[in-house]
């Protein structure tokens, strides 16, 4: 059984951080105000502990992770403002100041994959906590929401049937060579030229020759996927090595324009999805949907994200109210009295329908469900901060569950930065009610 690394000795003449920063720093008033046994607990729950180097403390990894997504920061940046910044060592639980990272910048991925989403949701979930303990959110604003769906775009490449087929080619190239399976033939530099030509030609409006030339390279990925299959034939390790890339290039090359159904968008993401909200700017999205629940109040401390959640399969947005609402109000403990939504949940599973309020809707619509209904539109601006500030506009994610794990990062992120903000404004009315009683004289 390994036992975590006692240097405290080495601590011993280093001066303190509580000496050397603010005491009411937000950062370290949020830190006081976290449940950091909650989230220890949630965080273990995944370690095994056993022979070897022990695991990062668990306050480190979620400290980490809150301020990654409170700071939009990639891991190498988060990595580097750590070491500069005494706050963020003190958010994370360092006594003292160190000039270097106890930890790896590898150490995020593999805690990311460990945890999965059922895990890192307790940061949501605490986060929430955190805002009702300090009066940022009632009860009575979890019992109205608003739920709304986005996109969650990918890291990947515009994607057009030339890049996808040349890429194809480069790749089973690359893993041929890397497996040492001589092909009779690469097409490496023709089919780069053939790529090249299809955009020209295409922007040139030469539309027929643009098609030869994409026939050029579905005729070249078909002989390498044909010469690579004759190759490793008979070879079960070389087979289980190539199967997955060779069934990605057969889709590639056989899918069509404007076919139905699930098509390749992306070689390494290939369970990227095609979406498409109606934006004149941006017809179609590629990445995966995202529901998003806010509170149809106005609580004191903002609008917070109450629940987010990653949905593949670019389903319907009206059959997904029924499992978002039951998974929220297991989440925050709090039976939902009334729903908003848009006209993209019309036709809605959720089973008592007498909760759900579509927009542009009259019957049954009292005063004080218009005043809800015209603060539906606040949700938007909440996505709009969750994709700019917090890392949702494009997940660098790998897989499915880098979609759902970037998700609820991102409104967890949002939720701290505002419980941040929340606490430094309660700090500044408390210096002023102070201030404003010294000045005033005091009557004999």
């Amino acid at each position: 059984m390994s036992h975590p690394r006692d240097d405290r000795q080495d601590d011993l003449f280093r001066p303190s951080l509580e000496k050397i920063i603010n005491l009411r720093h937000p950062l370290v008033r949020l830190a006081a105000e976290i449940d950091w046994d909650f989230l220890a607990g949630r965080f273990s729950s995944v370690c095994r502990l056993g022979p070897g180097q022990p695991p990062l403390p668990t306050r480190l990894v979620a400290g980490l992770f809150i301020l990654k997504h409170m700071h939009n920061l990639s891991d190498e940046t988060l990595c580097d403002r750590w070491v500069e910044n005494p706050y963020f060592q003190y958010f994370c639980g360092e006594v003292v100041f160190r000039h270097d990272l106890p930890f790896d910048r590898s150490s995020l991925t593999r805690w990311r994959q460990r945890l999965g989403e059922e895990q890192i949701a307790a940061l949501l979930q605490e986060s929430l906590s955190v805002a009702h303990r300090t009066g940022a959110i009632e009860t009575k604003d979890l019992e109205r929401v608003v739920v709304d769906t986005t996109v969650q775009e990918k890291a990947i490449a515009h994607p057009s049937d030339a890049r996808l087929m040349h890429r194809a080619i480069e790749k089973l190239v690359d893993l041929a060579k890397r497996e040492s399976v001589e092909l009779r033939q690469s097409y490496l530099r023709v089919a780069k030229r053939a790529a090249i030509m299809v955009g020209r030609y295409t922007h040139a409006h030469q539309f027929k020759r643009a098609r030869r030339e994409l026939k050029f390279l579905r005729t070249r990925l078909g002989r390498i996927i044909r010469d690579v299959r004759r190759k490793i034939e008979g070879d079960p390790a070389l087979e289980d090595r190539f199967g997955p890339l060779l069934d990605l290039a057969h889709r590639v090359r056989h899918q069509e324009q404007r076919q139905r159904g699930p098509k390749v968008y992306s070689l390494h993401a290939p369970e990227v999805e095609c979406i498409g909200k109606g934006k004149a700017r941006a017809p179609y999205e590629f990445g995966c949907k995202v529901s998003i629940a806010t509170p149809a109040t106005a609580p004191k401390g903002g609008q917070f994200v109450l629940h987010a959640k990653a949905l593949h399969g670019n389903p319907y947005d009206g059959h997904t109210l029924g499992p978002v609402i039951a998974d929220l109000e297991k989440f925050t403990g709090v039976a939902a009295r009334r729903i908003h939504g848009d006209k993209g949940y019309r036709g809605h599973n959720y089973p008592d329908r007498f909760k759900v309020w579509i927009s542009g809707q009259v019957r049954r619509v009292t005063k004080a469900i218009r005043r809800e209904m015209r603060r539906r539109a606040a949700v938007e601006p909440v996505i709009g901060h969750l994709k700019d500030d917090h890392r949702m506009r494009r997940n660098h994610l790998k897989g499915r569950d880098g979609d759902r794990i970037n998700a609820v990062l991102a409104a967890a992120g949002y939720n701290f930065s505002l419980l941040r903000r929340w606490l430094a404004e309660l700090l500044r009315g408390l210096l002023w009610i102070l201030c404003r009683h010294l000045s005033q004289p005091h009557l004999a």
